[in-house]
Formats: structure tokens, sequence, C-alpha cells
């Protein structure tokens, strides 16, 4: 792949482009569906594609190679430097990183047992008999392993390589029609994976959740899962970048050194965090990635930058750059000191939520957001659980932050298709969040 690179670079050197960047990469993923208790499709997948960014004249471009002959490659760049020239210069871009850059090797990323896994169907019968063990009678959900290498060659002096794995499981348990819980694993490392604790976790939700009633309106104390304000973290990382801010999709705008949050909420992005599902050792410039703290006890410290934006705006890159838009690789919401019991018991009429879907921004700029609750809903009174159903979040992402009452001292790290930025995050609780009844 770097010998593609190099080609690359070079015919679009020759082309007059000035900045460029070319990220390789080379996945192998593989699936495992699973419904009714059984195993019902295995899938695998080899993709090669080559990610391409191109300046000329503070114009710039991107855009995606998955047909790699060498013909077809002096085509898109040929149609490239013609598209380009018919754009606006973008008069506020000031360029790449500079290389070259030394990077040191994150543990915990990359495991050759995972590459070489044969069947990974014990995983799943695993997952699926601890859901079953807890009372589930109908088990479903998907289970992925992957492994990625990525080539990345800059006209500023960057090659790169990075090579990971990981495996992951999502399971749902089943009682009837209304009663379901969920649970996740996602781990880099094959020794660390624990598909008995998903299944576990939605089988004890699911059974839990037997016969819900109507749940109820107005303002409430919620519990959210690390599920579930996993989702809503995953929305603020993607607010946390500075493009965002600029397009106008974001409620942090002219907040920088202002408090966001209850001041007991600290909000990292951890580039390079051990077992982190979205840890890479560089980002698209070619940056080490780092951590980086967007909100300090509470105080919104930092967008998340490329270098362009960076130097647009006098400050250092926090090394998020993608092609185009900075985003996060994991955010980390730090823990607080409650162990989940005392959690619950800080709670005499409220709500805990297992899982969330379909959240949606009415107002980017302000953070109203609304999102559905799936899965196991509980009414908490004095230390009881209620089962419930068909209620919406209806509320706001700043609001919620500095509500945070308090946080439970165990994290969980979590990556779905629901979450697609990883976040590690405890149970939280929340005070006087806006709860209404769904509409069908």
């Amino acid at each position: 792949m770097f010998d593609l690179n190099d080609f690359i670079l070079r015919k679009a050197k020759e082309l007059g482009f000035g900045d460029v960047v070319v990220l390789g990469y080379e996945t192998n993923r593989r699936q495992v569906r699973f419904a009714n208790n059984e195993i019902t499709v295995a899938k695998y997948w080899h993709e090669r594609k080559v990610e391409l960014f191109v300046e000329k004249d503070k114009r710039i471009a991107n855009t995606t190679i998955t047909e790699l002959s060498r013909e077809n490659i002096e085509r898109v760049l040929k149609t490239l430097k013609k598209n380009i020239e018919g754009l606006s210069p973008k008069e506020d871009y000031y360029g790449i990183a500079e290389g070259p850059f030394r990077y040191e090797d994150i543990p915990e990323t990359f495991d050759k047992s995972i590459v070489e896994l044969d069947e990974p169907n014990e995983y799943v019968e695993r997952a699926i008999n601890a859901a079953l063990e807890r009372g589930a009678r109908r088990v479903a959900g998907v289970l992925y392993t992957d492994h990625d290498r990525i080539y990345l060659t800059t006209s500023n002096g960057v090659e790169a390589f990075d090579e990971g794995t990981g495996i992951e499981i999502s399971v749902r348990a089943f009682i009837g029609d209304l009663e379901s819980g969920h649970g996740t694993n996602s781990v880099r490392v094959l020794r660390k994976f624990d598909p008995e604790s998903a299944g576990r976790k939605a089988g004890e939700i699911a059974s839990l959740a037997r016969n819900p009633e109507q749940g109820p309106e107005g303002r409430f104390d919620v519990i959210f899962d690390p599920l579930a304000f996993a989702n809503l973290l995953s929305y603020m990382s993607f607010m946390t970048s500075a493009y965002a801010a600029e397009a106008g999709f974001s409620p942090f705008v002219n907040r920088l050194g202002q408090k966001v949050a209850n001041e007991i909420v600290t909000v990292k992005d951890v580039g390079n965090l051990p077992n982190g599902y979205g840890t890479r050792k560089f980002d698209d410039e070619g940056v080490p990635t780092r951590e980086t703290t967007i909100i300090e006890n509470g105080t919104f410290r930092t967008f998340l930058l490329n270098t362009s934006l960076a130097r647009k705006y006098g400050v250092e890159t926090t090394a998020n750059a993608g092609l185009i838009m900075p985003h996060a690789w994991n955010i980390v919401l730090e823990p607080g000191d409650y162990s989940r019991e005392e959690l619950f018991g800080e709670v005499k009429r409220g709500i805990y939520i297992t899982n969330v879907w379909y959240t949606r921004f009415q107002n980017y700029v302000t953070g109203d957001f609304s999102t559905i609750p799936r899965d196991g809903i509980f009414l908490i009174e004095n230390g009881e659980l209620k089962p419930i159903r068909n209620i919406r979040v209806s509320d706001n992402l700043l609001g919620i932050l500095d509500r945070v009452k308090a946080m439970g001292r165990e994290t969980h790290h979590v990556h779905w298709w629901e979450v697609r930025t990883p976040v590690t995050a405890p149970y939280v609780l929340v005070k006087d969040v806006g709860i209404t009844r769904a509409t069908k």
C-alpha cells in the first residue's frame, strides 16, 4: 500500500496540487448474526481503499478510491483537478501538519489471536447461554471481528503505519413482545473479551422488565445506564468538533472557558487509550494521538481541532484530524465515587433508563433533543424497580450535563451501531429530566 500511496502522491504533485493526504486502508471484517438462540448468518469482508485529500490554491477536496488500478487513480486525480478549479478558495485554510513524527506503540490495540480466530461461534454461544440463564427466552444480536491496517502518506513528510484488531458483541434478550434487554462488550484484545457479561446484562434487564405499564410524564431524577448515557456523549463529541461549531451544529459556540456542566463532570477524548475501540497512533494528518480534556470540572476547555483550524485560532492541534472534519477517537467520562447500589439509593422516585435510540436534535445550537428509551425502562420507587414503557426523553444536552448529580465509580466501554464514537462512561444520575409520552 505504501507503494500505491507514493504513486498517488507523486501524480498529485505532478498535477500541481499543494497539500496532499493519502490514507490507505486494508480491512478484514467478520460478522456473525444470531436470532432465536441460534446463529443465522456468517459473513466476511475484505476491503482495500484509499481516502484522498487534496489542496490547490486554498481550494480543497476529498474523495474515496476503491478501484485501485493506476489507470483509475490517474483518472480520479485529473477529475479532482478539473473539479477543484471551479471551487472558490477557502481563505481560512491554513494547511496540514508538518512531519515527520515519532509514534509510540499503544498497548492492547493489536492481537494476533483475533487475526487467527477461525471460529468465533463459541463466543456467540456463550453470550446466548448467559442470557438464557438469566431468564431470557429468545436471544439475538451480532458479533464482529476486525483487523485493520492503515497506511498514511502526506506531502508534508509523513509516512506512518498502524495495525489494529477488535472484537465486539451486541446482545438483545427477549421475554415477550414488550420485554427486552441489551448488553454489549467491545475490546481490542481477545483475552479481555467477555461475551457472557453482555448476555447476562441483556437477560437480567429483560427478566426485570416483565409486564410493563404506561410510564409517567413530567420531570424526574433519571439514572442513565452507561449504554444510554454513551449515546448522548457520542452526539456531544460531534458537537465539540470545531468544524461542527463553525457549521452551526453545536451548543458549545462562544462557551470556551465557561461552565457547561456540573463541576463533577470531566470529559476527555483519549486517542491513545489502551484497549479503546477508536484508538489509533495518529490522526489523518499524522499527528500522534493523545489525551485532550474537553470539559474539565464542568468548564468547557477546547474544541477538537485539526492543524488548519488550530492555526486559524492561534492554538495547537488536538490531534483529532479527519480528512475534512476533526472528530473524537474515544470519549471518556471520568467516573464518580458511588457504587451502583449507592447511586440507586439516592433516588426516592425516579426512572432508570437502560438504553436509548433515535436520538434527534430539534435545535443543534441550543442543544434541544429527544430520544426514545428502548429495552428495559423502570420506575424507581423506594428502592424498587417497576417496569414501564412508552416514554420519551425530551430535554437539552447542556441542561443534562449541568444537572448531573452523581456518577458510579465503575466505567463501561461502549461501542455499537447507536454509539459510533466509542464512549467510556459510568452509571449517571441526572436531576429533573424531562419525560414525555412517546407517540406511536
